[in-house]
C-alpha cells in the first residue's frame, strides 16, 4: 500500500492506496490503521482500495473544524469526491462502521455498496458497551480478542504491556487518536444513527465475531433489524479485531457486495 496525501476543502488527508478493480474505501476504527495492516493487504488483492485517515491518526494532523458526526460523516464524503470515487464498495470497522453507515444514510443515492464490520453507533441498554476512554492498556485485549494471549502479542508486536517505553509510544499516539475518536463515541457511541438507518439503500453485509467483547452480538442483529434487507455473517472464534484473527473470511464476507 502506498502512502499518499489529498487536500479537501483545505484540510489535507493521509490515505493509504493500493490494488486493482473495484472502488473501495475502506474506513477505519478507533484504534486507527497501518499501511501493513492484514485486511487492507488483503483487500488490495481483489479491489483498489482506498483507506483514509482520520485527522490525528498516523501522521495526519489534528483538525478541529471537524466536530461531530456530520463534520466527520460529510468530510468523509468530501475525501470520496476528491479522490474521484463514485459509488465505491464503502467499508468500515467499528468507528469506521459507524462513519460509514452515516454517509450512506446521509446520501442513499451515493452509495449502493456497504460493508458494515462490528460497527459502533448503536446503544442496547440491555447491553452496554464498555467505555474504551477509561481503560488502561492492559485491559484492551480481552474485550479486543478471541485468543486474549495471541492478541496481546498482535497488539504490541511481542512487547510487554507493561514496557515504558512502548506505554509511552502508545499513550502518546492513544490521546491524539482518541481526541479525534472522542467527538463521536464519547461517553457513549451514539449520536442518532438508530433514527436515520432507514434511510439506507444499500446493499449492506454485517460482519461480526461471535465472541465480540466490546460491542456483542446483540449489536448485530440490532443493525440487521434497522437496515433493511441487511446480510449478517457471523465468524467463530473471533472478537471485535476480526479483522486480524479471521482476515481472509472477513474479506469472503465482503465479496458478497462485488
Amino acid at each position: 500500500m502506498e502512502t499518499k496525501t489529498i487536500d479537501t476543502h483545505h484540510i489535507p488527508v493521509r490515505y493509504f492506496e493500493g490494488g486493482k478493480g473495484q472502488p473501495l474505501v475502506y474506513l477505519h476504527g478507533a484504534g486507527g490503521i497501518l499501511a501493513g495492516d492484514p485486511i487492507l493487504t488483503k483487500l488490495a488483492e481483489k479491489y483498489h482500495v482506498h483507506a483514509p485517515l482520520l485527522p490525528g491518526y498516523g501522521d495526519s494532523e489534528e483538525c478541529g473544524e471537524l466536530r461531530d458526526m456530520l463534520d466527520i460523516a460529510l468530510h468523509t464524503s468530501d475525501v470520496v469526491d476528491a479522490l474521484g470515487l463514485k459509488d465505491p464498495i464503502l467499508v468500515g470497522h467499528s468507528m469506521g462502521g459507524m462513519i460509514a453507515a452515516e454517509m450512506a444514510a446521509l446520501a442513499p443515492h451515493d452509495y449502493s455498496r456497504l460493508g458494515l464490520i462490528c460497527p459502533a453507533g448503536l446503544w442496547l441498554d440491555d447491553h452496554p458497551i464498555p467505555d474504551l476512554f477509561a481503560m488502561l492498556p492492559y485491559e484492551m485485549p480481552q474485550y479486543l480478542f478471541h485468543d486474549v494471549e495471541a492478541g496481546t502479542k498482535l497488539m504490541t508486536a511481542g512487547v510487554a504491556l507493561d514496557d515504558p517505553e512502548w506505554l509511552k509510544g502508545f499513550l502518546v499516539q492513544n490521546a491524539r487518536q482518541m481526541g479525534m475518536a472522542g467527538k463521536i463515541l464519547f461517553p457513549i457511541p451514539d449520536r442518532g444513527l438508530s433514527q436515520r438507518l432507514y434511510r439506507v439503500r444499500a446493499k449492506t453485509v454485517l460482519v461480526w465475531g461471535d465472541s465480540d467483547r466490546l460491542i456483542p452480538p446483540a449489536y448485530a442483529h440490532a443493525w440487521k433489524k434497522a437496515i433493511k434487507g441487511a446480510e449478517l455473517v457471523s465468524i467463530a472464534e473471533a472478537s471485535h479485531m476480526v479483522t486480524l484473527e479471521k482476515t481472509d473470511q472477513v474479506v469472503a464476507a465482503l465479496a458478497k457486495l462485488a
